[in-house]
């Protein structure tokens, strides 16, 4: 067994944060099934009339504006709760896999983890999204750890084979 490295602990950080990243969609994902659609729009509303974001006028003010009624429209509220559910799903079984040290679901965990990437910027450029290109980026650094460590595993089990048949 060979010493934690500081990759090997940012590894462990990072799939960490991925699990509670995973349950707190789910979470919300669930909780948004239940949240009428006014809600949201009213609470955007008293932010932005409360001057809590500058000018009602302003940039950040009418991003809110718009995300929160293009939210209650029906689309984009479809879309946040698949999404937030499929991801969660999805990203705390891989999470799991990769605790457990799974070692054919570390490929996999890379792929669809990019496959989110790309939906996450093909999504961002046609919403305007501010979070979704920051999603995507953390997403990125998560690949590469996870083929990081997917190498170092490789090798260490191979290292092992090779002094078990010695």
């Amino acid at each position: 067994m060979s010493n934690s490295t500081t990759t090997d602990k940012l590894f462990k950080v990072a799939i960490a944060i991925k699990g509670l990243d995973g349950l707190g969609q789910l979470v919300l994902g669930i909780v948004l099934i239940f949240i009428p659609p006014t809600l949201i729009t009213g609470l955007a509303n008293e932010v932005v009339t409360r001057d809590l974001l500058g000018d009602p006028s302003g940039t950040l003010s009418t991003h809110l504006q718009t995300a929160a009624h293009d939210f209650a429209d029906g689309s984009s509220r479809t879309f946040a709760i698949g999404y937030l559910l499929l991801h969660a799903v999805i990203k705390l079984g891989l999470v799991a896999a990769l605790l457990r040290k799974v070692l054919p679901l570390y490929p996999v965990a890379a792929v669809v983890l990019g496959a989110f990437v790309v939906y996450e910027i093909f999504r961002a450029v046609h919403t305007h999204s501010i979070a979704l290109p920051i999603f995507a980026a953390i997403d990125v650094v998560i690949i590469v750890l996870v083929i990081r460590e997917y190498i170092q595993l490789r090798r260490e089990r191979a290292t092992a084979a090779t002094d078990a048949h010695m």
